[in-house]
């Protein structure tokens, strides 16, 4: 069975198509690259499948199963912006996700914490905007969730940490659960992908395994993703 099952997906902001008749399968132990401009419905088909956004047509399955608590139960959201309150600090952060998901790792959240140099007392509000991208990925790769949605997780983060976080991507990977991560950084990120989907017009234009997408092209996945959106 497939992890993530799409079919005739279509989702509009008022008079605007953002999604048009997508059609989608996503198969589990993979890491996917969600890849496209700004504009392209990345971020929309994210929401969609983490029930942010539940006004769309066509059929949408997690796990065999339509949006909703099964699928919010497996699935492990970055959104593009952090939501932390600025009151919390680290510590009181932690314990209230650990409370929130039963699958929430506490030890090891408290790691990565240590190791990405994050003060377990320090309020929220007073990090920079970094230093919550960082709280943000210890909290959504603490979980042992089946599908990781990462909309943009290396943003606003020095090379140093962008090492740090394809680490922490390729060890949270299992042949059991999936990772579909979208960025903009093509060249720096898709060493560690298995598979690309490029989205265009609010379509799936490319769906391919990146090792027979190199061979076929004789080029990089950066490379093609130039040569498509140029």
């Amino acid at each position: 069975m497939s992890l993530v099952e799409i079919k005739n997906l279509e989702h509009r902001y008022g008079n605007h198509t953002v999604l048009a008749g997508l059609n989608l399968t996503l198969e589990e132990g993979e890491i996917i690259g969600l890849l496209g401009p700004n504009g392209v419905g990345k971020t929309t088909l994210m929401k969609i499948l983490c029930g942010l956004i539940q006004n769309y047509d066509g059929s949408v399955l997690v796990d065999g199963q339509p949006i909703g608590v099964h699928s919010k139960s497996i699935i492990s959201y970055l959104p593009e912006r952090t939501y932390f309150r600025k009151s919390e600090n680290v510590k009181s952060a932690i314990g209230m996700f650990r409370d929130f998901y039963k699958d929430f790792d506490e030890k090891k959240a408290m790691e990565m914490a240590m190791d990405l140099k994050l003060d377990s007392k320090q309020k929220i509000g007073t990090m920079s905007k970094g230093m919550q991208e960082k709280l943000q990925l210890v909290f959504v790769m603490s979980r042992k969730a089946k599908l990781f949605v990462l909309d943009e997780p290396m943003g606003g983060v020095d090379p140093t940490t962008r090492d740090y976080i394809l680490t922490t991507i390729l060890n949270q990977y299992t042949e059991n659960s999936s990772i579909l991560l979208s960025t903009h950084l093509v060249h720096d990120v898709e060493q560690i992908f298995d598979r690309a989907v490029f989205l265009k017009q609010g379509r799936v234009f490319l769906n391919e395994q990146v090792d027979v997408l190199r061979a076929e092209t004789g080029m990089s996945v950066d490379q093609y993703f130039r040569e498509v959106y140029r």
